[in-house]
């Protein structure tokens, strides 16, 4: 086993967590635009046109498309996170702990959309 395998190993773990809730919110982002089609599919076949409309609402197009977005930025951040540790780590130097800033962002940000899109639905 090689010298600091369990510091590897985490710095792995804590990527694919990453991957995964990314690809989680990219799932997502294609399941508000599939509902988003076959609700003004369905309104475009009744007269309901209006009412769907108000339903998908003027961010309806850019919802989805946002989260899908958000998604490939998250998997972005964790694979460049996942390189600078494991050189940090291959370093023989001793480093101090760099702060969580760009976690903390990518954390806040997602849960703001979480939030803005929850209002949305209860909005509605």
């Amino acid at each position: 086993m090689s010298r600091g395998y369990h510091d590897h190993a985490a710095n792995e773990r804590t990527f694919l967590a990453w991957v995964r809730t990314g690809i989680a919110v990219i799932a997502f982002g294609f399941v508000i635009e599939k509902f988003n089609l076959f609700v003004l599919t369905m309104a475009s076949a009744s007269s309901l046109d209006a009412g769907a409309r108000k339903t998908v609402g003027p961010f309806g197009r850019y919802d989805g498309l946002a989260l899908i977005l958000a998604g490939l930025v998250l998997v972005a951040v964790a694979a460049a996170r996942v390189v600078r540790i494991g050189r940090l780590l291959d370093d023989q130097e001793i480093h101090s702990a760099a702060g969580v800033r760009v976690e903390l962002i990518v954390s806040a940000a997602s849960a703001l959309m979480v939030a803005g899109f929850s209002a949305f639905l209860v909005l509605i």
